[in-house]
């Protein structure tokens, strides 16, 4: 759907009046002419800046809450640090895929994009249509949780602490990401380079004591490590679903392709580098975890990491919240910074409202995509139930993604003569994708309720595609008000199509 930009309304014959750039009128008057300036998403992100967006957005608070999830669906200790294994290597494997897809398709947006180029318009809208109304609130939702949560720790040592502080500072944290994200694309670089650090930091916080503990022979609890109450296979998909949300992540360079250095390097060896140390890191830290916590008392903890630092590290474990709420805020701000381009693309492609896809005019910021998420995130925040929201959030999320790398063997035989600088093993998506599929398949069978309303909830995005993109008889009143609406919102918040600025 090609849509008459709205700027062209506001900003004519090539001027811009002051009030719109914020600033006072030049010395000339407001309407003297402007030099021009293209006004798009720089490409910013270096090689380092795309391994910290990776590692920065997967080590979260997955690693420090979901070995729980992991433990109680497989049952044992031996068969929970297998399905930690066996999702670093099926992590690995659709990271590899969209290293393919992602240096073939030079798009940003990520499973969208990817659907889009290979499905069609439908299925890549409901795509959108889902991650904004649900996926996206929901993972904010529950990674900002955690942030409010361990931030409190510290000041709540012998007490519980009250949920509706922990809201309240996770509601903080939230608008504080929104704001970073909002305000410089290389200051939200930066960091989240030095977040990072402070991951990589929390993780050897706890594998480190861990060695020492296993070089003291502390191994009672590895002992019959494949026994334990029996775990049915319907319960494995949701292990599956733990071990790979705590994996989640390493797509999202795939949404900021456009603003990537040098694409086709810097996103396999990105990808590559951050799963290795991620996979490494997550494996060694539940072996950390068992060598002084049981399998009952892990299960029994709110706070895994904190219950470990306490018994290890002494006085020092204090130290230990404050960095798994840095990690937390670093998913936060990837995430953000990663989702709000798949909006702006999406806005681009005419599937979300031309707001979207505009850019403040100084800043250089996708402004509009960035705080659209903000009204729905605070509402899943205050109102949801995040259990059944991350039950459904791993079912739509590896749906799509399901999608999009099965579009990469579609693609190898409709399009063989595509550019290809990196190019995979046919077996490693068909063995990705199936595994998204079967898993999605049998949450449907062995929790059919909280899943089956996931799955009504996508197939509101069927009517609301013909509604709101193939319909184009909609009222004169309508048009207008949606005009009225994107101009001043343009004014208000200062942005303007891309290509289309103009400077002093």
């Amino acid at each position: 759907m090609v849509r008459k930009p709205v700027v062209a309304t506001i900003f004519k014959g090539g001027y811009l009046p002051g009030n719109v750039t914020g600033g006072p009128p030049s010395a000339a008057g407001a309407g003297e002419p402007l030099e021009r300036e293209k006004v798009v998403l720089k490409q910013k992100i270096t090689l380092l800046r795309g391994i910290s967006i990776i590692i920065g957005t997967i080590i979260g608070a997955g690693i420090f809450i979901s070995p729980k999830g992991v433990l109680q669906n497989t049952g044992s200790v031996g068969l929970s640090l297998v399905v930690w294994t066996v999702c670093g290597v099926l992590s690995l494997f659709g990271a590899l895929s969209y290293a393919e897809l992602g240096t073939s398709i030079k798009k940003s947006g990520g499973h969208y994009t990817y659907i889009l180029e290979v499905f069609g318009p439908l299925l890549a809208f409901v795509r959108v249509w889902v991650e904004l109304l649900v996926i996206r609130p929901a993972a904010t939702a529950v990674i900002s949780l955690a942030f409010g949560r361990y931030i409190l720790e510290p000041f709540f040592i012998q007490c519980e602490i009250p949920e509706l502080a922990i809201k309240l500072i996770t509601a903080v944290g939230i608008t504080v990401v929104m704001v970073l994200n909002s305000t410089s694309v290389s200051w939200s670089a930066r960091i989240q380079i030095f977040l990072t650090f402070c991951k990589l930091t929390a993780i050897l916080m706890i594998i480190v004591p861990g060695v020492i503990q296993l070089i003291k022979g502390q191994t009672q609890h590895f002992k019959d490590a494949f026994s334990g109450r029996d775990a049915s296979i319907m319960r494995l998909p949701l292990a599956f679903y733990y071990g790979m949300y705590a994996y989640a992540g390493w797509f999202y360079l795939n949404f900021v392709t456009e603003e990537v250095e040098n694409p086709e390097k810097t996103i396999p060896v990105a990808i590559c580098i951050s799963m290795v140390i991620v996979t490494i890191g997550y494996v060694l830290t539940n072996v950390a975890y068992f060598t002084t916590i049981s399998a009952e008392e892990l299960l029994l903890s709110k706070a895994v990491a904190v219950t470990f630092s306490e018994r290890l590290l002494g006085n020092f474990s204090s130290a230990v919240p404050i960095f798994v709420a840095l990690s937390c805020f670093g998913s936060m701000n990837g995430g953000v910074f990663a989702v709000s381009r798949l909006f702006y693309v999406a806005s681009r492609e005419g599937h979300l409202p031309e707001i979207l896809s505009m850019i403040h005019v100084r800043k250089h910021t996708p402004l509009p995509a960035v705080i659209v998420l903000h009204p729905l995130t605070m509402i899943m925040l205050f109102t949801g139930d995040l259990d059944s929201l991350l039950n459904f959030l791993s079912f739509a999320r590896w749906l799509f993604i399901g999608l999009a790398v099965a579009g990469l063997i579609y693609l190898r035989y409709k399009r063989p003569d595509m550019h290809r600088p990196f190019k995979v093993p046919l077996f490693i998506p068909a063995l990705f994708s199936f595994t998204c599929f079967f898993m999605v398949a049998l949450s449907l069978y062995s929790n059919p309720f909280s899943t089956g309303i996931g799955f009504l909830i996508t197939l509101t995005g069927v009517p609301a595609y013909y509604l709101f993109i193939i319909w184009d008889n909609k009222p004169k009143w309508f048009r207008r008000m949606s005009d009225r609406i994107t101009r001043t919102l343009q004014i208000i918040l200062e942005v303007v199509p891309e290509e289309d600025c103009h400077k002093l």
